[in-house]
């Protein structure tokens, strides 16, 4: 049915191109209304390491903002960054001999990839004759889901242990004839707590699974917390044995451009299965490595150009400063009464209240500017910590400290039942 009214509902491009002045001034206005993360207000999506970080990212993309890492032909200094990158990776998360990976958009490319790569290899070496699975911890990202409806696969969550890291028992107890993959975390997103991955590194030799490390929070932050903490962070990478791919996220704890991720394999042969390859079609040969035609050159140069200018020095350092911002929470959540969940090491801690409706406590801090994730089953707030939260934790315990006192006197109440405001 056609519209026979004046209503247009489509925007039409300008006649006449606009000045950059004013589209500019135009989108800081729109930006108004965006989280503060700059004041240290977003616990997600943001990771904050500093100016000096953010411009070299910055420079960096805009040096290389028109090339394709699509073609490493035309572009041999992507394909050179791109290498180091991985190769770096690789030599953090204690890769053997062999070992490969690329350079992806982000963590659920990443996630994606390795479930095609597993999916691909089983089929050649080990055919399933039904619907293959992939066993996985209630806490797993639902990436998992997203890679299982659009390849064919079916995801088993399995509900956590009382610690709320996965039960290894129970993910055995999972398995069938078509189970093809198990997933650990280090660590889970909702928690920031590390599976316990060498028991499932052992569950996986001894049944013979391809076992994936899901590391996109820790894969460029755990390797140097081990190096600077008091702490003991639990093994999780390549040096246990039945580790077969890792996902690890440039964009978060490597302080890179958006969208800029990394997947692994412990061997090349595993890594060749994630590969795309076509030549039935009037231009040839058709090689691609992700799900991606076109790749931003820009996301692979300011990859590069922040793990270089930070060094092993420079991680360590934003380490400890999310280190004494996560002591800081975990004692403002003590002095309130509130409970956290399980025992958080790293950069993420869940928390929640077994006597106050927390969710509206998180609609407060919503209000006020402050925007982090929520959680359910149980009920919680979920503070992911950057660097430059260490100069604010101070501010967000007072301002989480008030809400909690009006929710616990009756003055707020929770209005929407929404665990999210993504």
């Amino acid at each position: 049915m056609s519209d026979t009214g004046t209503h247009k509902p489509h925007l039409d491009l300008p006649a006449d191109g606009r000045d950059w002045g004013e589209l500019k001034d135009q989108m800081m206005s729109m930006g108004g209304a965006d989280v503060d993360w700059r004041g240290g207000k977003a616990a997600v999506y943001v990771f904050h390491s500093g100016d000096d970080v953010m411009q070299v990212a910055h420079d960096a993309y805009g040096m290389f903002i028109a090339e394709n890492g699509l073609g490493p032909a035309a572009f041999p200094s992507l394909k050179r960054m791109e290498s180091e990158v991985v190769s770096m990776a690789l030599s953090l998360q204690q890769a053997p001999d062999g070992a490969a990976g690329c350079m992806t958009s982000g963590g659920s490319e990443s996630i994606l990839l390795a479930i095609k790569a597993c999916r691909d290899h089983v089929a050649a070496h080990k055919p399933v004759h039904g619907t293959p699975e992939i066993v996985a911890p209630y806490s797993v990202h639902p990436a998992f889901d997203k890679g299982a409806h659009l390849m064919g696969l079916r995801v088993v969550r399995v509900p956590c242990a009382e610690d709320f890291k996965a039960d290894v028992t129970a993910m055995e107890n999972a398995i069938t004839d078509n189970t093809v993959m198990l997933v650990g975390s280090a660590p889970c997103f909702p928690y920031g707590l590390i599976d316990p991955i060498e028991d499932l590194s052992d569950l996986a030799t001894r049944r013979n699974l391809w076992l994936h490390v899901d590391a996109c929070v820790g894969g460029y932050l755990n390797p140097f917390m081990r190096a600077i903490s008091a702490q003991t962070i639990e093994a999780y990478d390549f040096s246990l044995p039945g580790v077969s791919s890792m996902s690890l996220d440039l964009h978060k704890y490597g302080y890179a451009a958006k969208g800029a991720s990394t997947v692994l394999y412990r061997a090349k042969t595993l890594r060749d299965a994630q590969v795309f390859h076509f030549s039935d079609w009037p231009c040839g040969h058709m090689y691609t490595p992700t799900f991606a035609g076109t790749r931003p050159g820009g996301a692979i140069a300011a990859a590069w150009a922040v793990l270089n200018f930070l060094g092993r020095e420079g991680y360590e350092d934003r380490a400890r400063r999310i280190d004494d911002a996560r002591l800081q929470l975990l004692s403002g959540c003590e002095q309130l009464g509130l409970r956290v969940y399980g025992e958080p090491k790293l950069s993420i801690v869940g928390f929640g209240s077994d006597a106050d409706d927390i969710l509206a406590v998180g609609e407060g801090l919503y209000a006020d500017g402050w925007f982090s994730s929520r959680l359910q089953d149980p009920d919680g707030i979920q503070y992911m910590i950057s660097p430059e939260h260490q100069r604010t934790m101070p501010a967000y315990l007072e301002v989480l400290g008030k809400h909690l006192a009006d929710v616990r006197s009756g003055v707020r109440s929770r209005r929407s039942g929404d665990v999210s405001y993504s």
